[in-house]
């Protein structure tokens, strides 16, 4: 009997040290899964909200570096030899030129500021000023043009590499045409030539206006 008991109580101690070993076993396994399935979720969420956050700052800077966010109080409209510029207390920003073929106006902007304008000399049907969005190629201080008698054209700011280019020394008056470029008076020609760099944008546009809030690009 006592043999008996003891084979018994022997299988029993077998019995329960089986189990408790399948408990702490299985304990530990939903454990290490649940720890893996935790890194697992920590692994996989990506960082969104920070970068979405700079991405839509960013975005919205450049938008308000250009939109127009002045507008320089001219009144009337621009006659031919009359030019504007005003850059007092306008901070620093990207310089942007737009030309309007209808208005026959050129206006700088730097930052959304309308800093200059004034009246231009455009292309004639034979010889069209074409629309669209140049940067600047290359500025030359003192330019003759070659093709037109050696006509003077300084402060010459290209946007085409055939030649069409933003410049001084015309005489912007009703009647006078130029071969394509734009034409502008001698003062805002120098001003402009002075703070323009290289690939600085010039959006030329055919009868299309700009008010305040406006994107310009």
């Amino acid at each position: 009997m006592d043999a008996t008991f003891k084979w018994i109580g022997g299988t029993s101690l077998v019995v329960v040290a089986v189990l408790v070993g399948l408990f702490f076993s299985g304990s530990v396994g939903a454990q290490d899964q649940a720890v893996a399935a935790a890194e697992s979720v920590e692994a996989a969420a990506p960082i969104v909200e920070p970068m979405g956050a700079i991405a839509a700052k960013a975005l919205a800077d450049h938008d308000r570096l250009y939109t127009v966010r002045r507008i320089l109080p001219i009144g009337g409209p621009i006659k031919y030899g009359e030019w504007h510029w005003d850059d007092e207390g306008v901070p620093d920003g990207p310089l942007l030129v737009t030309v309007d073929l209808q208005a026959r106006v050129i206006s700088v902007f730097r930052g959304g500021y309308e800093i200059g304008a004034a009246a231009v000399m455009l292309g004639t049907d034979n010889h069209p000023t074409p629309t669209g969005k140049f940067p600047i190629l290359w500025k030359q201080r003192h330019n003759v043009s070659e093709k037109y008698g050696n006509a003077p054209m300084p402060w010459s700011m290209f946007l085409t590499t055939d030649g069409i280019a933003i410049h001084g020394g015309s005489e912007v008056q009703n009647g006078y045409a130029s071969h394509g470029c734009v034409g502008v008076p001698d003062e805002l020609a120098s001003r402009l030539f002075a703070i323009a760099k290289e690939g600085d944008m010039v959006v030329i546009t055919d009868g299309e206006k700009l008010n305040l809030g406006d994107s310009i690009v």
